[in-house]
């Protein structure tokens, strides 16, 4: 796999990193995640390589699409372009990375940094809701209202397009890890058992995307709170829906003040025509119905919305006519 000289979109999240080579698609999904020595601070592993059972410190570098550790960011991103390319740059290539909405000037920033770090000859920072929507296939050139509802790891943000560009966002700080704590502090109360993370995001994947049936069961597996042995449970799926429900209200609620701050004109378009979600969270169980029930609108979820951010950063890899007509809007 070649793809030297290449321009790449980097959708950079808080849970993973995903890289879009022009010409190859998707050639890199790994956690965003750093492995360094407690004692002696060196890192020892980054991606796919980061074992959390080395006994070593994991850091999760990037928090909500934006460094929150510089130096560990630059390091992880330089180390992830350079395994694309598989050898030092022969052809530096340009980067296409999503700005958050409401980011500050320093959080540009610290992308460019990021950016020019890992040896780029070029950055394009595409807003983020348009980068979702357009790898959700969500037709965002023309003036009707559409809105794109994104759950990542940390955060959950909606967006609201027309003519191209966000008229509305709002973002939340809630989102798939939230909805893992919630599963795992529910797990504990009612069964004792102490889940990590990752179990508790199986579970979540696991009870599925269709609302019925309901008395479903997943089976989980974590440590006892009194004993320490390890124990498994079998939880209904609905008992998951109902651990899930703070974090999806606070969601529901952004979404509605997000529409309600709409003009007239594109509320009508967004009864219409609805939203699409993306992201992690999009697979949770019940969510779409939820939303439905409370925006009065039709909801989606995107056929891929695990990687629709990298998709439509893609698509401005890929289409120089469409960064030309969006030019106005990419920073």
């Amino acid at each position: 796999m070649s793809v030297l000289g290449l321009d790449l979109a980097v959708d950079l999240g808080a849970a993973r990193t995903r890289i879009y080579a022009k010409r190859r698609g998707i050639v890199l999904d790994e956690p965003s995640a750093v492995v360094r020595d407690a004692r002696t601070g060196k890192i020892v592993e980054y991606g796919a390589e980061a074992d959390p059972t080395s006994g070593h410190e994991t850091c999760r570098p990037v928090s909500a699409g934006l460094p929150g550790d510089g130096e560990l960011t630059r390091r992880l991103v330089r180390h992830f372009l350079r395994k694309v390319h598989r050898r030092p740059f022969a052809a530096r290539p340009r980067l296409v990375m999503a700005l958050p909405e409401g980011a500050t000037s320093i959080d540009k920033a610290a992308l460019r940094d990021v950016a020019y770090d890992a040896e780029a000859r070029g950055l394009m920072l595409v807003p983020h809701g348009l980068a979702a929507a357009l790898g959700a296939g969500v037709q965002v050139r023309d003036g009707t209202g559409r809105m794109v509802i994104d759950i990542g790891q940390d955060v959950a943000r909606v967006a609201v397009l027309s003519h191209g560009a966000v008229v509305a966002a709002a973002t939340v700080p809630v989102g798939g890890r939230a909805m893992n704590l919630a599963i795992a502090r529910l797990v504990e109360r009612e069964h004792g058992l102490l889940l990590d993370e990752a179990e508790a995001e199986d579970a979540k994947r696991r009870a599925g995307t269709d609302w019925k049936p309901l008395q479903r069961h997943v089976t989980v597996q974590g440590r006892d709170a009194e004993t320490g042995q390890e124990r498994a449970v079998s939880l209904p799926v609905q008992l998951i829906y109902e651990a899930t429900r703070q974090p999806v209200e606070a969601i529901v609620r952004a979404a509605v003040g997000t529409v309600e701050g709409c003009p007239p004109e594109l509320v009508a378009d967004l009864g219409e025509r609805g939203a699409v979600l993306v992201g992690g969270g999009a697979l949770l169980r019940g969510l779409g119905r939820r939303l439905r029930a409370e925006l009065c609108m039709p909801v989606r979820r995107a056929e891929r919305p695990l990687y629709s951010v990298a998709l439509g950063l893609g698509r401005c890899v890929e289409d120089q006519r469409l960064v030309n007509r969006l030019k106005a809007i990419i920073h």
